[in-house]
């Protein structure tokens, strides 16, 4: 789904890191990192609110290889059809256990983005944050017929 080119930043390492996908996602198949069922799709879920609104739940994998050098990851998208005033949330999980939360503003166009840490360094001393395979949901709450607000 175009609108959720999500972690298209997973690690703005991918082109960062060596300015190469292949070497950004450690991955044991070729190509982008996968979802469940090994799709390369993110899996969206639509959960009525009663109405015209929505709940769009998102799930998309992510992976931050071992190697990995730079300090930044972020979750960045589009929304077509978002509802004003309602903030992206992002949950992070490993493993079923929930890591990180947060949540971010949609700018008038739709756009979203969110940038968190996965590497940090005190006194020069650098520690990983995120290392592994995690599940990003994300929800955003959505117009489920934007035509009929006209």
């Amino acid at each position: 789904m175009n609108q959720l080119v999500l972690f298209s930043s997973i690690l703005t390492v991918t082109f960062l890191l060596a300015f190469s996908v292949d070497s950004a996602f450690a991955h044991p198949h070729s190509g982008q990192v996968m979802v469940n069922g090994h799709t390369h799709e993110s899996q969206t879920e639509i959960i009525s609110l009663g109405g015209m609104m929505a709940l769009e739940k998102s799930t998309i994998f992510f992976h931050s290889p071992e190697e990995n050098s730079l300090p930044w990851a972020f979750v960045e998208g589009n929304i077509k059809n978002h509802v004003e005033g309602y903030p992206v949330i992002i949950q992070i999980f490993k493993e079923n256990d929930a890591v990180h939360f947060a949540q971010t503003n949609v700018s008038n166009d739709g756009d979203y983005e969110y940038r968190f840490r996965v590497l940090n360094s005190d006194n020069g001393v650098t520690s990983k944050i995120f290392e592994g395979d995690y599940l990003v949901k994300i929800f955003k709450v959505v117009y489920l017929n934007q035509k009929s607000l006209i």
